[in-house]
Protein backbone atom coordinates (compact mmCIF):
# COMPACT_ATOMS: atom_id res chain seq x y z
CA UNK A 1 0.00 0.00 0.00
CA UNK A 2 1.30 3.31 -1.13
CA UNK A 3 -1.98 5.63 -0.54
CA UNK A 4 -2.93 6.50 3.21
CA UNK A 5 -6.50 7.65 3.17
CA UNK A 6 -8.76 8.73 6.17
CA UNK A 7 -11.78 10.75 6.56
CA UNK A 8 -12.15 13.32 9.39
CA UNK A 9 -14.99 15.91 10.00
CA UNK A 10 -15.96 16.41 6.37
CA UNK A 11 -12.09 16.13 5.03
CA UNK A 12 -11.15 13.17 3.39
CA UNK A 13 -7.07 13.17 3.64
CA UNK A 14 -5.04 11.55 1.06
CA UNK A 15 -1.24 10.52 1.78
CA UNK A 16 1.20 9.50 -0.64
CA UNK A 17 3.12 7.02 1.56
CA UNK A 18 6.89 6.14 -0.22
CA UNK A 19 8.78 8.59 1.67
CA UNK A 20 11.69 5.95 1.27
CA UNK A 21 11.74 6.71 -2.65
CA UNK A 22 10.63 10.18 -1.93
CA UNK A 23 7.07 9.51 -3.11
CA UNK A 24 8.71 8.15 -6.25
CA UNK A 25 5.13 6.91 -8.27
CA UNK A 26 5.12 3.76 -9.97
CA UNK A 27 2.16 2.52 -11.25
CA UNK A 28 1.18 1.18 -8.10
CA UNK A 29 1.09 3.94 -6.68
CA UNK A 30 -1.14 6.14 -9.19
CA UNK A 31 -3.41 3.27 -9.34
CA UNK A 32 -3.73 3.73 -5.72
CA UNK A 33 -4.18 7.17 -5.48
CA UNK A 34 -6.96 7.63 -8.60
CA UNK A 35 -8.93 4.98 -6.37
CA UNK A 36 -8.74 7.56 -3.06
CA UNK A 37 -9.19 10.24 -5.47
CA UNK A 38 -12.65 8.65 -6.59
CA UNK A 39 -13.72 7.25 -3.12
CA UNK A 40 -13.34 10.53 -1.89
CA UNK A 41 -15.33 12.11 -4.40
CA UNK A 42 -18.73 9.47 -4.29
CA UNK A 43 -18.28 9.80 -0.63
CA UNK A 44 -20.95 12.17 0.70
CA UNK A 45 -19.40 12.64 3.67
CA UNK A 46 -16.54 14.62 1.79
CA UNK A 47 -16.53 17.91 1.86
CA UNK A 48 -13.28 18.87 0.70
CA UNK A 49 -9.66 16.64 -0.20
CA UNK A 50 -6.87 16.95 0.87
CA UNK A 51 -3.89 15.63 -0.97
CA UNK A 52 -0.26 15.75 1.17
CA UNK A 53 2.86 13.18 1.69
CA UNK A 54 5.11 11.61 4.67
CA UNK A 55 8.32 12.52 3.98
CA UNK A 56 11.00 14.82 2.94
CA UNK A 57 9.56 15.20 -0.46
CA UNK A 58 6.33 15.80 -1.80
CA UNK A 59 7.00 13.58 -4.79
CA UNK A 60 10.70 13.08 -6.64
CA UNK A 61 8.00 12.50 -10.05
CA UNK A 62 8.06 9.28 -11.91
CA UNK A 63 9.92 6.13 -10.60
CA UNK A 64 12.36 6.26 -13.30
CA UNK A 65 13.62 2.71 -12.19
CA UNK A 66 10.04 1.63 -13.77
CA UNK A 67 7.13 -0.66 -12.20
CA UNK A 68 4.59 -3.07 -13.37
CA UNK A 69 4.11 -5.18 -16.61
CA UNK A 70 6.54 -3.77 -19.12
CA UNK A 71 6.69 -5.86 -22.61
CA UNK A 72 9.85 -7.62 -23.78
CA UNK A 73 9.55 -4.80 -26.69
CA UNK A 74 8.82 -1.08 -26.05
CA UNK A 75 6.77 0.55 -28.84
CA UNK A 76 5.51 4.01 -28.87
CA UNK A 77 1.96 2.25 -28.61
CA UNK A 78 2.53 1.00 -24.93
CA UNK A 79 4.25 4.44 -24.25
CA UNK A 80 0.90 6.29 -24.87
CA UNK A 81 -1.06 3.72 -23.42
CA UNK A 82 0.69 3.76 -20.32
CA UNK A 83 0.89 7.57 -20.00
CA UNK A 84 -2.54 8.27 -21.25
CA UNK A 85 -4.56 6.65 -19.12
CA UNK A 86 -1.63 7.19 -15.71
CA UNK A 87 -0.77 10.76 -16.63
CA UNK A 88 -3.19 12.40 -18.59
CA UNK A 89 -6.92 10.51 -17.89
CA UNK A 90 -6.11 10.31 -14.37
CA UNK A 91 -4.66 14.37 -13.90
CA UNK A 92 -7.90 15.81 -15.42
CA UNK A 93 -10.09 13.14 -13.69
CA UNK A 94 -8.74 14.81 -10.27
CA UNK A 95 -8.79 18.38 -11.48
CA UNK A 96 -12.55 18.26 -12.36
CA UNK A 97 -13.65 16.06 -9.46
CA UNK A 98 -16.21 18.23 -8.05
CA UNK A 99 -15.17 18.89 -4.41
CA UNK A 100 -12.55 21.29 -3.37
CA UNK A 101 -8.62 19.69 -3.05
CA UNK A 102 -5.68 21.18 -1.76
CA UNK A 103 -2.73 20.10 -1.61
CA UNK A 104 0.39 20.45 0.79
CA UNK A 105 4.05 20.42 -0.38
CA UNK A 106 6.81 20.00 1.51
CA UNK A 107 10.69 19.33 -0.27
CA UNK A 108 10.72 18.54 -3.95
CA UNK A 109 8.03 18.18 -5.91
CA UNK A 110 9.47 17.46 -9.21
CA UNK A 111 7.95 16.84 -12.82
CA UNK A 112 5.48 13.60 -12.43
CA UNK A 113 5.04 15.76 -8.65
CA UNK A 114 3.33 18.56 -10.35
CA UNK A 115 0.77 16.54 -11.92
CA UNK A 116 -0.05 15.43 -8.35
CA UNK A 117 -0.20 19.11 -6.90
CA UNK A 118 -1.48 20.73 -10.09
CA UNK A 119 -4.91 19.42 -10.48
CA UNK A 120 -5.66 20.31 -6.61
CA UNK A 121 -7.73 23.71 -6.79
CA UNK A 122 -5.34 24.66 -3.87
CA UNK A 123 -1.59 24.54 -3.15
CA UNK A 124 -0.09 25.55 0.53
CA UNK A 125 3.57 25.35 0.17
CA UNK A 126 6.24 24.70 3.07
CA UNK A 127 9.05 27.24 2.89
CA UNK A 128 11.14 24.56 2.07
CA UNK A 129 9.31 23.67 -0.81
CA UNK A 130 10.94 23.42 -4.60
CA UNK A 131 9.49 22.74 -7.60
CA UNK A 132 11.21 21.68 -10.96
CA UNK A 133 10.78 20.20 -14.12
CA UNK A 134 13.88 18.79 -15.65
CA UNK A 135 12.37 17.18 -18.39
CA UNK A 136 14.69 18.55 -21.13
CA UNK A 137 17.68 17.03 -18.94
CA UNK A 138 16.25 13.84 -20.27
CA UNK A 139 15.64 14.83 -23.89
CA UNK A 140 12.37 15.52 -24.10
CA UNK A 141 10.92 18.64 -24.24
CA UNK A 142 7.66 18.06 -23.80
CA UNK A 143 5.13 17.17 -21.21
CA UNK A 144 2.45 14.48 -20.36
CA UNK A 145 0.18 17.20 -19.01
CA UNK A 146 1.21 20.51 -20.14
CA UNK A 147 -0.13 22.64 -16.72
CA UNK A 148 3.07 25.20 -16.69
CA UNK A 149 2.52 27.72 -19.41
CA UNK A 150 -0.96 28.14 -16.98
CA UNK A 151 0.17 27.36 -13.58
CA UNK A 152 3.62 29.49 -13.87
CA UNK A 153 2.68 32.35 -16.93
CA UNK A 154 4.96 31.42 -20.45
CA UNK A 155 8.22 33.24 -19.57
CA UNK A 156 8.77 31.42 -16.18
CA UNK A 157 7.40 28.18 -17.90
CA UNK A 158 9.99 28.66 -20.44
CA UNK A 159 12.95 29.51 -17.83
CA UNK A 160 11.84 26.02 -15.67
CA UNK A 161 11.73 24.32 -18.66
CA UNK A 162 14.76 25.43 -20.60
CA UNK A 163 16.79 25.06 -17.28
CA UNK A 164 16.00 22.49 -15.18
CA UNK A 165 16.17 24.56 -11.90
CA UNK A 166 13.76 24.25 -9.28
CA UNK A 167 11.45 27.19 -8.04
CA UNK A 168 11.56 27.88 -4.65
CA UNK A 169 7.92 28.17 -3.27
CA UNK A 170 7.86 32.26 -2.48
CA UNK A 171 8.97 32.15 -6.07
CA UNK A 172 6.05 30.34 -7.02
CA UNK A 173 3.58 31.84 -4.58
CA UNK A 174 5.05 35.14 -6.72
CA UNK A 175 3.36 33.06 -10.08
CA UNK A 176 0.43 32.24 -7.92
CA UNK A 177 0.85 28.41 -8.74
CA UNK A 178 1.14 28.18 -4.83
CA UNK A 179 -1.26 30.23 -2.36
CA UNK A 180 0.28 29.83 0.48
CA UNK A 181 4.00 29.95 1.53
CA UNK A 182 4.37 28.66 5.52
CA UNK A 183 6.80 27.14 8.03
CA UNK A 184 7.48 23.26 7.49
CA UNK A 185 6.31 22.39 10.78
CA UNK A 186 3.29 24.01 10.23
CA UNK A 187 2.10 23.22 6.72
CA UNK A 188 -0.32 20.20 7.88
CA UNK A 189 -1.81 22.54 10.37
CA UNK A 190 -2.55 25.04 7.80
CA UNK A 191 -3.73 23.28 5.87
CA UNK A 192 -6.00 21.34 7.72
CA UNK A 193 -7.74 25.20 9.16
CA UNK A 194 -8.35 25.98 5.67
CA UNK A 195 -9.75 22.55 4.87
CA UNK A 196 -12.26 22.66 7.32
CA UNK A 197 -12.95 26.86 6.75
CA UNK A 198 -13.67 25.67 3.26
CA UNK A 199 -15.70 22.57 4.76
CA UNK A 200 -18.24 25.22 6.22
CA UNK A 201 -19.64 26.25 3.21
CA UNK A 202 -22.41 24.79 0.91
CA UNK A 203 -20.94 22.07 -1.09
CA UNK A 204 -23.57 23.54 -3.99
CA UNK A 205 -21.92 26.90 -4.19
CA UNK A 206 -18.65 25.51 -3.66
CA UNK A 207 -19.07 23.07 -6.85
CA UNK A 208 -20.49 25.75 -8.83
CA UNK A 209 -17.64 28.24 -8.09
CA UNK A 210 -14.82 25.59 -8.81
CA UNK A 211 -16.73 24.90 -12.17
CA UNK A 212 -16.64 28.26 -13.46
CA UNK A 213 -13.22 28.85 -12.86
CA UNK A 214 -12.35 25.18 -14.75
CA UNK A 215 -14.64 25.90 -17.26
CA UNK A 216 -13.42 29.18 -17.79
CA UNK A 217 -9.79 28.19 -18.12
CA UNK A 218 -11.06 25.68 -20.48
CA UNK A 219 -12.65 28.21 -22.72
CA UNK A 220 -9.19 30.06 -22.93
CA UNK A 221 -7.92 26.79 -24.10
CA UNK A 222 -6.40 24.96 -21.45
CA UNK A 223 -8.11 21.37 -22.11
CA UNK A 224 -7.00 21.37 -25.84
CA UNK A 225 -3.56 22.82 -24.63
CA UNK A 226 -2.89 19.64 -22.18
CA UNK A 227 -4.46 16.93 -24.93
CA UNK A 228 -1.60 18.37 -27.39
CA UNK A 229 0.81 19.35 -25.85
CA UNK A 230 0.45 15.73 -24.67
CA UNK A 231 1.24 14.63 -28.13
CA UNK A 232 3.99 16.87 -28.32
CA UNK A 233 5.34 14.97 -25.75
CA UNK A 234 4.98 11.29 -27.18
CA UNK A 235 7.80 12.76 -30.06
CA UNK A 236 10.30 12.92 -27.41
CA UNK A 237 9.36 9.59 -26.78
CA UNK A 238 9.60 8.24 -30.58
CA UNK A 239 12.78 9.93 -30.54
CA UNK A 240 14.09 8.33 -27.75
CA UNK A 241 13.16 4.84 -29.22
CA UNK A 242 14.89 6.10 -32.45
CA UNK A 243 17.98 6.17 -30.18
CA UNK A 244 17.80 3.01 -28.38
CA UNK A 245 16.14 3.63 -25.34
CA UNK A 246 13.23 4.90 -23.19
CA UNK A 247 13.33 7.41 -21.41
CA UNK A 248 16.69 8.99 -22.58
CA UNK A 249 18.29 9.63 -19.11
CA UNK A 250 21.03 12.10 -19.99
CA UNK A 251 22.17 14.05 -17.44
CA UNK A 252 21.24 11.40 -14.81
CA UNK A 253 23.30 12.42 -12.37
CA UNK A 254 22.26 16.04 -12.31
CA UNK A 255 18.67 14.76 -12.11
CA UNK A 256 19.08 12.71 -9.04
CA UNK A 257 21.22 15.84 -7.07
CA UNK A 258 17.61 17.60 -7.26
CA UNK A 259 16.08 14.94 -4.69
CA UNK A 260 18.83 15.44 -2.02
Amino acid sequence: MYIDYDVTDKIATITLNRPEAANAQNPELLDELDAAWTRAAEDADVAVIVLRANGKHFSAGHDLRGGGPVPDKITLEFIIQHEAKRYLEYTLRWRNIPKPSIAAVQGRCISGGLLLCWPCDLIIAADDAQFSDPVVLMGIGGVEYHGHTWEMGPRKAKEILFTGRAMTAEEAAGTGMVNRVVPRDQLDAETRALAEHIATMPPFALRQAKRAVNQTLDVQGFYAAIQSVFDVHQTGHGNALSVGGWPVLVNLEQMKANIK
